[in-house]
């Protein structure tokens, strides 16, 4: 597979599980100046869901222009972002901090209106081991699950809030003084929005499920009581093994996912070391249900 131009003569795509995610090289990300120097990502993105770019030396106005080339900037709620730079956020853990950033299976900012399509992560600074960012395919999970349960799904909504995470008062608002990442909590985390619990890829067409435990509150026109149990077996179900792929991040690495058929967990199996990393989100639309 190759790109236009002279920025990537042999872009190589390799899958790394079989389930989801690839390595791609050939291309030098700091080169590239044109969307269309990034078709082959795109579409190991469609193939792959989620990629990872080795050995790419960005710079952050390289990172901002790569993430405009793929459909725009977005900016990240709750999260302090950059002094001179709304739509770039640093992922940080400190040597001296206990808990560090995404330590827990969702899909990122599904409680907004339109959720980022993708996220970029580019890595600074990693520990020897440990600190692995682990994802699991949607796409899967849904066409995994019996024809009953899918027909019934195909129906549903579910509201999505920020709440839990980044309300005033909430997790990350009482256990700030452990983490060093610069959260904003605000009570208008608690604002809710409705999505489809099985949405439809708009690139590729295939259905997946869209609800996790982080921001996932209840079906809708259910009580939190009622939907527990049938969410509890969705968030179960979602992150089988099999549905799996892992990376063991190195600095200069650039990973890239699809939000809208994705989940992923930032491990924390490390302490007394540095992990620093810089993010941003490309803009999204509201998510499209199966009728």
């Amino acid at each position: 597979m190759a790109t236009r131009g002279p920025v990537a003569s042999r872009l190589r795509v390799e899958p790394v599980a079989g389930a989801l995610g690839a390595t791609v090289t050939g291309i030098d990300l700091a080169a590239v100046t044109d969307s269309g120097q990034l078709e082959g990502v795109r579409q190991a993105l469609a193939d792959h869901l989620v990629v990872f770019l080795p050995e790419q030396a960005l710079s952050l106005d390289d990172l901002e222009r790569v993430t405009d080339l793929l459909g725009g900037r977005d900016v990240t709620p709750f999260v302090e972002p950059l002094e001179d730079r709304p739509f770039v956020i640093r992922v940080v853990k400190e040597p001296t901090d206990v808990l560090n950033f995404a330590n827990a299976w969702h899909s990122d900012l599904s409680y907004l209106p339109a959720p980022p399509s993708y996220t970029l992560l580019h890595a600074w600074a990693v520990p020897d081991h440990g600190g692995d960012t682990v994802w699991s395919n949607q796409c899967l999970a849904y066409e995994s699950l019996s024809s009953g349960l899918r027909a019934t799904l195909d129906g549903l909504r579910a509201v999505h809030s920020a709440g839990m995470a980044y309300g005033t008062g909430g997790l990350l608002d009482q256990f700030k003084e452990l983490t060093s990442m610069a959260i904003a909590p605000s009570p208008e985390a608690y604002a809710e929005h409705v999505h489809p619990v099985v949405t439809v890829h708009p690139v590729t067409g295939r259905r997946s499920l869209y609800v996790n435990p982080v921001y996932t509150t209840r079906f809708e026109g259910w009580s939190k009581e009622e939907s527990q149990a049938l969410l509890t077996h969705l968030y179960r179900h979602s992150i089988n093994e099999n549905f799996t792929c892992r990376l063991r991040w190195a600095v200069h690495t650039l990973a890239i996912w699809d939000n809208r058929c994705t989940m992923h967990n930032a491990l924390n199996d490390y302490s007394g070391v540095r992990r620093e990393m810089y993010r941003t989100s490309v803009k999204g639309m509201a998510p499209v249900g199966t009728s």
